[in-house]
């Protein structure tokens, strides 16, 4: 029985004056997939996030959101990114952008504003629910630390934190939204070996415990080790699309992106 995309995109174009910077591309992920999209730089890959998550609006195409269990696709086309995260997509950039003068706990608990219930009453006159939600949402962020392995530094500024463990604090607020998908852009960007290794270990750690994963990578090594399935972009569109090994078998994949790099 094949199972209900989390989400699924069809047709996805998006032009930019007369370039078409993404054409008629197709795409979904399941519940607790790891899924790997990859291809050169300028092969659309981030335009793609950007669409899908409400920064850029579509020229055409349709994107939809299927939580497990439902019945119903949501539809994610002309949300704001407030919205779409909402709805229960989350993500990180290639280029990390926290809160750099807050803590690590902090960075975390902005992540849980989407969840909350409180309004501006309950925020005035601290009313019961008010003060229990604040209490929630502060173990819940110190669990979400727990998890990724941030617990110690809860109380440091963002920016005294190394370049690894600034990466984990992005996956730590984008996870305190609570996603039905997890959107990773370029995780392991700039990281020496010791901190891929420990990034691997997280994301398979995550995936697990059937968090669904779509991300964007140029190590191929991390790619190949991590991704249930992989789709392949070039100038735009989706060249190829399948288990690691179909993709590292693929004879036009090897040319255009692969060389011997899967062999290091």
């Amino acid at each position: 029985m094949t199972k209900q995309p989390i989400l699924d995109v069809r047709g996805l174009t998006m032009d930019f004056g007369g370039i078409r910077a993404l054409n008629s591309l197709d795409l979904d992920v399941t519940s607790g997939e790891i899924v790997a999209l990859i291809g050169p730089n300028g092969a659309g890959k981030t335009t793609f996030f950007n669409c899908i998550t409400g920064i850029y609006t579509p020229t055409e195409g349709n994107i939809w959101l299927t939580p497990p269990g439902g019945k119903k696709k949501i539809s994610l086309n002309g949300l704001k990114p407030n919205q779409v995260t909402e709805k229960g997509l989350a993500r990180t950039f290639q280029n990390i952008r926290l809160f750099s003068k807050m803590t690590v706990l902090e960075n975390v608990m902005i992540g849980r504003h989407c969840r909350t219930k409180a309004f501006i009453f309950g925020a005035i006159f601290r009313t019961k629910a008010t003060l229990q939600e604040e209490q929630d949402i502060l173990q819940s962020s110190y669990a979400i630390l727990e998890k990724v392995g941030m617990a110690d530094f809860a109380d440091e500024f963002a920016d005294n934190l190394p370049y690894g463990a600034q990466r984990r604090l992005e996956i730590a607020r984008a996870l305190a939204t609570e996603p039905l998908l997890l959107l990773l852009d370029e995780p392991a960007a700039g990281m020496n070996p010791q901190e891929t290794q420990s990034l691997e270990h997280l994301i398979k750690q995550i995936s697990m415990e059937g968090q669904a994963i779509l991300l964007i990578e140029h190590d191929m090594k991390l790619v190949m080790s991590l991704s249930d399935r992989i789709f392949v972009m070039d100038y735009g569109k989706k060249i190829a699309q399948g288990t690691p090994l179909e993709i590292r078998e693929n004879p036009a994949v090897i040319k255009a992106y692969l060389g011997e790099e899967v062999d290091a």
